[in-house]
């Protein structure tokens, strides 16, 4: 393992002492920026991006090279594994993920195993291995997979949807049918992660989109409970390094306890929950991530830098805060101001830390 140049986002994690809050972005390498569209073009598709492993690793090494960020993230999708498993996905321009061949029957659920990382995922795996000797130990680098709820509901409509219906009417007709799913989702998630992690990743991320999407018993039942399975058959370290795991469910704040027993060693806020409030509540447990408003990003580097000044001010002072987007940054946010983000939380956290 290459020592780290810069392991302030891990020991942020850890809740150990910093001189400053680190800082990276959910969707760093992505539309705002123009080297990145660049590339996007090149690859023709954005799942050829995914799986050109030299591409991969520039698109998330773009972000770098602008700002001087704590940490990358690696270029990837969540419905890569489904798409191991032969559903057939594909992205149609201004409509997001479709999948041939979704699964809605007894028979589609009951046909699907979980897809050999090392076989049906390599290209991921090539692509960690080619950022991690391109980092050199400069920062550490993230891993990710969705979690079992939030790849099920794209499996089961067949698309991107904000309601979901056909995964809906799943959990209440055949609930059972919808466990056997998750189960193998589970499985596959964590043999994914375990992957990443044996290529070379230093922390990994597990992203709950439409988790918040649940009442709370069904939360637990059917997002929380395969979320606790993945994180309990993660290996959670390597050459004797930890490696932590971060678990992010949008519009999940008050779920926050019942995260924070996982086993997961940080919990990303989204801008509804105040950061403060989420403190008090698990602070002695977790680290927390978050949670600026992206829409924040379109405002003035003025405005930019009194909301970050409000975010550090609402956590307080003392590590266990890593710096964030409540979600992922949007294509329309001047690179510019994110330069403006990034200066600011590492000029305005110091007295935090001192």
């Amino acid at each position: 393992m290459t020592a780290l140049q810069n392991d302030r986002f891990l020991r942020a994690i850890k809740r150990e002492p910093v001189d400053m809050t680190p800082i990276w972005i959910m969707r760093q390498a992505g539309r705002y920026l123009p080297e990145y569209r660049a590339v996007r073009q090149k690859a023709g598709s954005f799942m050829q991006l995914c799986k050109t492993p030299e591409l991969a690793c520039q698109v998330t090494l773009q972000p770098l090279a602008r700002f001087p960020l704590d940490a990358a993230i690696l270029f990837s999708d969540i419905l890569t594994i489904p798409d191991a498993m032969g559903l057939g996905l594909h992205f149609k321009e201004g409509e997001g993920p479709h999948f041939e061949r979704p699964v809605q029957t007894a028979k589609a659920i009951q046909a699907l195993t979980v897809p050999d990382p090392q076989e049906n995922l390599s290209y991921v795996l090539d692509a960690i291995k080619m950022i991690h000797q391109e980092l050199a130990g400069k920062v550490p680098l993230i891993g990710f997979c969705g979690s079992p709820w939030t790849i099920a509901t794209y499996m089961v409509q067949g698309h991107a949807n904000k309601s979901f219906p056909l995964i809906q009417k799943m959990l209440h007709e055949e609930p059972q049918l919808l466990h056997q799913l998750l189960d193998v989702l589970a499985k596959s998630v964590s043999a994914h992660l375990n992957a990443q992690i044996q290529a070379g990743v230093q922390a990994v991320m597990i992203f709950d989109t439409w988790g918040g999407m649940l009442d709370t018993a069904n939360y637990q039942t059917f997002s929380l409970c395969y979320v606790k399975q993945v994180i309990q058959n993660l290996a959670r370290e390597l050459s004797g390094q930890a490696v932590p795991v971060i678990l992010f469910t949008k519009a999940g704040g008050q779920w926050l306890e019942l995260m924070a027993q996982t086993g997961c060693d940080m919990l990303g806020v989204d801008w509804l929950t105040s950061l403060r409030d989420a403190r008090a509540r698990v602070g002695g447990q977790v680290a927390l991530q978050g949670n600026l408003d992206p829409k924040i990003l379109l405002s003035s580097p003025e405005v930019i830098r009194a909301e970050v000044a409000r975010v550090l001010e609402e956590y307080g002072h003392g590590s266990g805060h890593i710096f964030n987007l409540g979600h992922g940054i949007t294509p329309d946010v001047p690179p510019d101001n994110v330069a403006v983000l990034v200066e600011a939380v590492h000029s305005l956290s110091r007295l935090y830390h001192q």
